[in-house]
């Protein structure tokens, strides 16, 4: 094999294992914003990736939860 297919594989392979963690991430954080556990948002992110992260968006949030009262991205608060 020639060692810059070896490279180009690794590389392919860091930017999944980004997306794969990212999806997690953000799952998790979106679960969080939902007023639901954190756990299915990482779940559904670590298992099925993007994918799982797409579903994870498409679940109502809980009256009177940060997504529902400031919407899917919360304004920062000004100092």
């Amino acid at each position: 094999m020639d060692v810059l297919t070896l490279a180009l594989i690794g590389a392919k392979g860091l930017y999944l294992l980004f997306a794969w963690l990212l999806s997690a991430a953000i799952g998790a954080w979106n679960e969080r914003a939902q007023g639901l556990r954190e756990r299915v948002g990482l779940a559904f992110g670590l298992l099925l990736t993007v994918v799982g992260l797409l579903f994870v968006l498409l679940l109502p949030g809980r009256p009177g939860s940060l997504w529902k009262t400031e919407g899917p991205l919360p304004r920062r608060k000004r100092r």
